[in-house]
């Protein structure tokens, strides 16, 4: 049992981090901006506030052992195309606060959501991957997730960047592989649910530590 702290909680990934945490047994915090929208389980506190705030994540970390962080950057509608609206940076600036707080709080262990395509990923993605997303709106997010990269491998914490393929909709249940590139060749899908599921094992299992792993359901 861990005392987590859930940053991006009420997002379409971080409600199933909130669910999977709590069915484990574990104390789960969650920072919220507005807790009368969440549909939390029985036993999650929700502590109001943002993670654009530095006193607001102090507020919220405080007493917890690991942190989880699936903060994404806010878009204008569902559509991964769609406009963003979240500030520039904003994951990153979260990511810096975040580490600043455990370093004052003594916390260590930081599991976060990251994509396929961030950081030293973008080597590996195909030519036409790379212009359909310097031509979108997705830019932005990719750009804040390389900014997330650079941050947490500069400090001291124990972290893990969960590198998550295309993320479904479908009901958790299939088999999660992770690997480093080179080390497995991934499917295009993972259920939000299965990937909420592989943050939480990150933690339990003190797995994937200062390492950057692709993860996906398996075909079959």
């Amino acid at each position: 049992m861990t005392d987590l702290l859930v940053l991006g909680g009420s997002g379409r990934t971080g409600i199933h981090v909130l669910r999977e945490a709590a069915a484990r047994g574990h104390r789960v915090r969650a920072l919220v901006r507005n807790p009368d929208t969440v549909r939390a389980p029985a036993g999650v506190g929700l502590v109001r506030g943002t993670p654009a705030n530095i006193d607001d994540i102090r507020e919220a970390a405080r007493g917890t052992e690991a942190v989880i962080s699936v903060l994404s950057n806010a878009r204008a509608s569902d559509n991964p195309w769609a406009r963003p609206v979240s500030p520039p940076g904003f994951m990153t600036t979260a990511a810096r606060d975040t580490l600043a707080v455990m370093d004052e709080q003594d916390i260590h262990r930081i599991v976060l959501a990251s994509t396929q395509g961030a950081g030293d990923d973008w080597a590996h993605l195909n030519p036409v991957a790379k212009a359909f997303i310097k031509a979108s709106n997705i830019k932005a997010g990719f750009a804040d997730h390389d900014g997330v990269d650079r941050t947490v491998r500069a400090s001291h914490a124990d972290w893990t960047l969960a590198r998550a393929v295309a993320l479904s909709d479908r009901p958790a249940g299939g088999r999660v592989k992770a690997a480093e590139r080179g080390t497995g060749r991934p499917a295009p899908r993972i259920s939000r649910a299965d990937f909420a599921g592989f943050l939480i094992d990150a933690v339990e299992k003190d797995a994937w530590i200062r390492r950057a792993p692709l993860v996906w359901n398996s075909r079959g």
